[in-house]
Parts: C-alpha cells; structure tokens; sequence
C-alpha cells in the first residue's frame, strides 16, 4: 500500500490517531513493536495557528517514528490551511483531517465528525487543505453522522476527488460513539468500489491478530488501523504481526511487556513531569490486558492508580510482578 511515495509495503497495520494516548513515546513504541505508520494526537487548527505550546508540542516527530502522520481538524477552511502549512513545516510524512471524532466538545462544534452534517464545507476543506500543501492529505471519517444518514460510499468518492490520497473510515456513525459493533460491511463497499483508486484503510473493533487477517481477508481493505486495543498494549502489534506472518498466537512474557509500560512510565514522567506524567499514563494502566484478570487484584489496582509519586508507583509494579506475573 502506498500513500504518495510512502511504501508501507502489504497489508500495513496502523496505529489511530487518539487524544491523550498517542504521545510521541507511546508512538515509537509502537512503532518498535512493529506499527507500519503512526499518528500523532489530533491537533486542533484554532489551538495551532494561534501558537499554543501544549498544541505546537504535539507537532513533533522523532525521526526514527517515521513514517508518522499528523492529524488536525478544525471547522474553517482558513484555519485549516493555516494549520495545514503550520503543521507541513514540522516535516510529517503525511497530513490526515479528522473528520471522524465523535466527542461532543469537538463535534458540537461543527470538527471533526460534526462535518459529517456539512458536506460540502467538508469538501472544501478537504481541495483546500490539498492544494495548501505538498506532502500526501489523508482523512479519516465515519460512516455518517447517523443510522439514517450513512454517506460513507458516495462520501468516499467526493473526498478522492479532492485529492487525498488515502481514506480511513471507521466503521460507526458519529451517534454511536464508540457503542456497539463496528460495522464493516460499507467499507467493504468502498473498497470494491471499481471507481476507488486510493487506498481504504479499515478502523474499527480490531482487537486481536486474527480479527486483523479476517478483516483483511473479508473486506479487502489495503490496511487496518489499531486503535483502543492498543492502549496499555503497544505489543499488539509484535503479536499481529508475527500471527500474519505465521499463523500463530505469539507468546510475549510478561516481564517483557511490564518492561514496556515501566519505559512509558518514565518517558512520559521525563517528558512533562513527574506528576502530570503519571496522571498521563493512568489510562495506560487501567487499560492494559497485563493485569486483566487477576485474582483479588481490586486493592492492588486501586493503588496503582492512586498513586502519584514515581517511587510510589514503581513499588506497587514491583509488587505485582513478584506476586501476580512470575
């Protein structure tokens, strides 16, 4: 699959786009592990061009995350272009619009999957953002704002038209949230489409190795994207791909993913403070599958993720690993 010149090679598995869990760190993580392409936390338009530091610090890439793509969204097509040539400069591989978040700050608002209900301001921000900049525009979206409102397959054509050069959809309607099943079917439907020649990326309840194969398989998509199940999980893509290499459920230690949530601990302590730091990784440790499942572990997780001083976090995890993962 390739977006522009960016090879990704077959089949590419894809890390989402998420606030507040897609820092730098997390990314090159991720990207270890084995993530084909990365992108940052979404980037607000208004928050850039009017040169927030909290905004302007998720513009960074380390060099050995590439390929990396930024994500912004905003509501206007000035401030999109802006933002556009803004987050060019930081030199990503690709630029995707978030057409796609369903949280209600963003889409009440009229970003984000609020643009859903304005198509054609969608689509002129989409030329817009195109003709602005010189590296690949991708975007991600829903399937419609609602169940009586699924536009995905006409949708697709329109944006290709634009010019982006690839297209993500995540297989829900903006009113269901994050609700119910992903469904799959209309992605399917784009992807056959004979008129579609730009890549489809499928997103959407991808949780395990195999759900990746069978949706490859099913569908036909030229890539999937990994979100929530990565969260405290950067390994999921070790496991996907090794299983698409081999047919086989990778066994990773636990005492190696442990190593991975202490090295995000840090990095994210050394990258704020040790405070925020902690507060930040939080979602980390209350997602992650490493303690999914232990006995009379309700004491011992309340703890974990009470605790506010690195000493005090890094002991109870010593705790853990010498009772519950040896």
């Amino acid at each position: 699959m390739k977006i522009g010149n960016i090879d990704l090679g077959a089949r590419p598995v894809l890390l989402a786009p998420m606030e507040d869990v897609t820092d730098r760190s997390f990314r090159l993580i991720c990207r270890e592990e084995g993530a084909d392409m990365v992108y940052t936390e979404f980037v607000s338009a208004d928050a850039l061009i009017r040169n927030i530091d909290s905004t302007t610090r998720k513009l960074y890439i380390n060099p050995a995350e590439r390929p990396a793509a930024i994500q912004i969204y905003g509501r206007d097509i000035d401030s999109m272009v802006e933002a556009a040539r803004i987050a060019e400069a930081a030199r990503p591989d690709v630029l995707d619009i978030n057409f796609g978040c369903p949280v209600k700050k963003v889409a009440s608002k009229g970003a984000g999957s609020g643009m859903l209900r304005n198509v054609p301001l969608l689509l002129d921000i989409t030329r817009a953002v195109v003709n602005a900049v010189k590296i690949p525009v991708t975007v991600k979206t829903r399937l419609g704002w609602d169940c009586e409102n699924k536009i995905i397959t006409t949708l697709a054509e329109q944006l290709q038209d634009c010019g982006i050069q690839a297209l993500t959809i995540h297989g829900r309607t903006r009113s269901q949230m994050y609700t119910g099943s992903a469904d799959w079917t209309l992605i399917g439907e784009v992807k056959n489409n004979p008129r579609i020649t730009i890549p489809i990326i499928g997103n959407g309840d991808i949780t395990t190795p195999q759900a990746v194969v069978e949706h490859f398989d099913r569908y036909g998509v030229d890539g999937v994207m990994v979100g929530r199940a990565s969260i405290g999980a950067p390994w999921i893509f070790r496991e996907i791909k090794h299983y698409m290499q081999h047919g086989e459920q990778l066994v990773i230690p636990a005492a190696e993913k442990m190593r991975l949530i202490r090295r995000q601990i840090r990095e994210s302590i050394d990258r704020i403070d040790e405070y925020r730091g902690i507060l930040h990784i939080r979602r980390h440790l209350a997602a992650t599958p490493l303690l999914k499942g232990i006995p009379n572990f309700r004491d011992t997780r309340i703890a974990m993720l009470r605790a506010d001083t690195y000493e005090e976090l890094d002991s109870i995890l010593n705790f853990i690993e010498e009772k519950y993962l040896q």
